[in-house]
Parts: C-alpha cells; structure tokens; sequence
C-alpha cells in the first residue's frame, strides 16, 4: 500500500519542530480528513535555509512534511513555489489515491510559508505567489477511504459507499 519511501518518512520524519522566529509560517489543514500542518522557513538571501514542520495526521500526512522540507531546503523562493503536489507524491514514489489529499496539503503548507514570508517582510505578497497559493487551494479534494470515491470537502458521509466520514479515519 505504502512505498519504501513513505514508511521511511513516517518512521523516521525529517526537519520535525518548529523554527524559534521563523520568517514564514504556512498552515494549511484539511477538517474532513483531520490532517494539520504547519511549516516553518528561515530565509537568508532569498534562499531557505532551513524548514521544519509540524503535522497532526495519518502517516502519510506525516511523510509529506518530511518529505516538503527535504525538497524545499536550500532551494530559492522561486525555486520552492515551483515545488508541487504532485511532485511530491511522486517523490514518495506514490500515495495510495485515498490518501492523495495528504500531498495537497504539503506544497500549500510549503507556499503559504512562504507568502507569510513575503507579507512580513515586504508588507505584501508578490501576485505571482497569491496567485499560485489561491489556484492551489482550489485543486484540493478529498477521498473516501472505503470505497475510493472523490468526496465534496466536509462531507458528513461518503455519496459512494454511504459510510460515515470521521476526523479518525486515516489515523
């Protein structure tokens, strides 16, 4: 179900904490799933210099901050908003589809980290950066971890299986 890769974060997560003054914080969290998290940029020269995280959620949540931080380290700004969902499921070598929503949250954890850092620093984000933070919240979805369906966000039950969805489910 799980690759190598996943198990490995999980078990053993990179970059875990949080940064004592951080220059951006991103949180981001999905209410029907129950995952939470929060990443933490230290910027120097427009590069990020170091990233921790902070996630209440299933392993997979867990390995996705784990895995975030270890691509965004050392990267530019510029270089970390291209980092995406999908390449960081890919990263994992892949996330079962029930579990997909896990990786949304891990690049918008990442960029909203990363428009704090903007807004605290220059007083506003940058378009391109609202931009790409805003088209990314809108491609979220959620799945029923039963029958495999897409579900509407905060739905109650799935419309597939008829199954109650539960803030447990995946933990």
């Amino acid at each position: 179900m799980y690759s190598e890769i996943v198990l490995d974060h999980f078990k053993n997560p990179r970059n875990i904490g949080e940064i004592e003054d951080p220059d951006g914080v991103g949180s981001v969290g999905n209410p029907v799933c129950g995952d939470l998290m929060e990443v933490y940029i230290k910027v120097k020269d427009s590069r990020i210099e170091d990233v921790k995280f902070k996630t209440f959620g299933c392993g997979a949540a867990i390995a996705v901050s784990s895995m975030i931080t270890e691509m965004a380290k050392g990267k530019t700004l510029e270089e970390a908003m291209k980092i995406t969902n999908k390449a960081v499921a890919h990263a994992l070598g892949g996330l079962p589809k029930n579990k997909s929503h896990c990786s949304n949250l891990g690049a918008d954890a990442l960029h909203s980290a990363i428009a704090d850092y903007y807004k605290r620093r220059e007083g506003q984000v940058p378009e391109e950066v609202k931009e790409k933070v805003l088209h990314i919240r809108k491609e979220e979805a959620c799945y029923c971890p039963y029958c495999d369906i897409e579900l509407p966000e905060e739905a109650p039950f799935c419309s597939g299986c008829g199954r109650e969805i539960t803030e447990e489910i995946g933990k």
